[in-house]
């Protein structure tokens, strides 16, 4: 039974619709997971600052333990002073235990009781100390052979070995619960791949059998009507307009490629906005700024009509602009001045060389000036030699004085991205200041 077009639209639709919602599922299902993942993450540096006091105030108190027999033992003032250390570590260690196992409501009974065994085990030494202080040894040694303070310090080691025991057990938790939620994760992206590999084969055939009837259609058409060639000539029209609707689809889906980028930076701002701890809000911001570098690659090939090449000049300005418009938005107050020759690059190197600008330009402004504003140069031109030449320079404290630049990503992904295009990192130590030199192949 043939099919009618309106029967081609409809199922169309619905499978479409069916693809849609899969692929909506796969999406809520990796935000859910992301989120689990962050609360684990949170989780689980709770657990190990928890563990780490616990272990450090147990350390402590053995420090000072022993510190506090080899006086007795030995009568020499010597020991005292890593007695004096241990204590006052202990003590913030365990003011530390109390902040974190605050939340708990099953941990209060416990951290009073801990709390005097604590006070006790200090005081118990201290009066050992002072009375071996003045001298009245048998006193001290009387103290001592009570054995009161090893009972207090096993009474404490068994607090503390219930904490650190408590929270591998919820590190353990945290871990199977991951495990659990990448299998689910990962049942979904099957189901979810499978349904959307039906959905493409239903389309496929609903298509190829309505292509191959309205083929058949037009053979019959072509076989009873005596106007070939007007015929021909409109199908002929017919392949121009599908073929210009080809293009404008073309230059859509790049145009949406391009708003998808800038909508995962618009993310990652968010989430660097709400984010409190120092280093992570650094990496998101650095993050962001890579992720600009490629959607502008991205906006000049859908504005471009040639999707092979880059205008560096073009790119590197917007791109430039952009990072101004987001430093002036944290605040930063660096101001970057360009000069940049008309060069084209092919697209991958582009994307390439944009993350190497973004990259340098974030680390001037972030620490060239760390008490002050001041000017960055960026500045593209062509040597004589063919090759193109990229620059970036600051007035600023230098490298050797500048802070310490987080875990090293940055310089390793400069180094990897310049390997790829064949391009040579020069770092040159100005007066004041530094400067940073990119040479690449440029082709003809």
């Amino acid at each position: 039974m043939p099919i009618s077009g309106r029967y081609v639209v409809q199922s169309t639709i619905v499978l479409l619709a069916v693809g849609f919602l899969t692929l909506l599922g796969i999406v809520a299902m990796t935000i859910w997971l992301g989120e689990q993942a962050r609360i684990y993450s949170n989780d689980a540096a709770e657990a190990r600052d928890t563990q780490i006091a616990a272990v450090e105030l147990r350390s402590a108190l053995q420090s000072a333990e022993s510190s506090q027999r080899g006086y007795l033992l030995g009568g020499n003032e010597i020991y005292l002073a890593p007695y004096d250390n241990a204590k006052a570590t202990g003590e913030r260690q365990f003011e530390r235990l109390k902040r974190l196992l605050a939340p708990r409501r099953d941990a209060e009974a416990m951290l009073t009781r801990l709390a005097v065994v604590i006070a006790d085990k200090f005081a118990e030494m201290d009066r050992t100390n002072a009375l071996k202080r003045d001298l009245q040894d048998a006193e001290a040694a009387a103290v001592f052979r009570t054995n009161r303070g090893k009972a207090l310090m096993d009474e404490a080691n068994v607090f503390l070995s219930s904490i650190m025991r408590t929270t591998d057990e919820r590190l353990i938790r945290g871990v199977m619960e991951q495990r659990e939620n990448a299998t689910r994760l990962r049942w979904v992206s099957i189901l979810g791949a499978i349904a959307i590999v039906l959905v493409v084969g239903g389309v496929t055939i609903t298509f190829g059998r309505y292509a191959r009837e309205i083929a058949q259609a037009r053979d019959d058409v072509r076989n009873l009507n005596v106007s070939l060639e007007a015929r021909v000539a409109e199908r002929t029209a017919d392949l121009g307009r599908a073929r210009d609707r080809a293009e404008t689809l073309l230059a859509e889906v790049n145009h949406r490629v391009a708003n998808s980028l800038m909508l995962v930076a618009s993310l990652v701002k968010l989430q660097s906005n709400a984010v409190k701890d120092a280093a992570a809000k650094t990496a998101l911001d650095e993050t962001e700024a890579r992720i600009h570098a490629i959607s502008m690659v991205h906006k000049r090939l859908y504005t471009s009509g040639d999707a092979r090449v880059v205008a560096l000049d073009e790119y590197l300005s917007g791109l430039l602009d952009q990072l101004q418009i987001s430093m002036r938005g944290d605040g930063l107050g660096a101001l970057l001045r360009y000069h940049l020759e008309s060069l084209q690059l092919g697209t991958d190197a582009s994307i390439n060389l944009g993350v190497i600008v973004a990259e340098w330009v974030t680390n001037a402004v972030k620490y060239a000036y760390p008490d002050r504003h001041g000017e960055i140069r960026i500045d593209l031109k062509r040597l004589p030699d063919g090759r193109g030449e990229l620059t970036v320079e600051d007035d600023g404290v230098g490298r050797s004085l500048a802070p310490a630049r987080g875990t090293g990503l940055g310089t390793r992904l400069v180094g990897a991205m310049a390997k790829s295009i064949g391009a040579e990192i020069h770092y040159d130590a100005r007066n004041p200041g530094t400067g940073a030199r990119l040479v690449f192949p440029v082709a003809a």
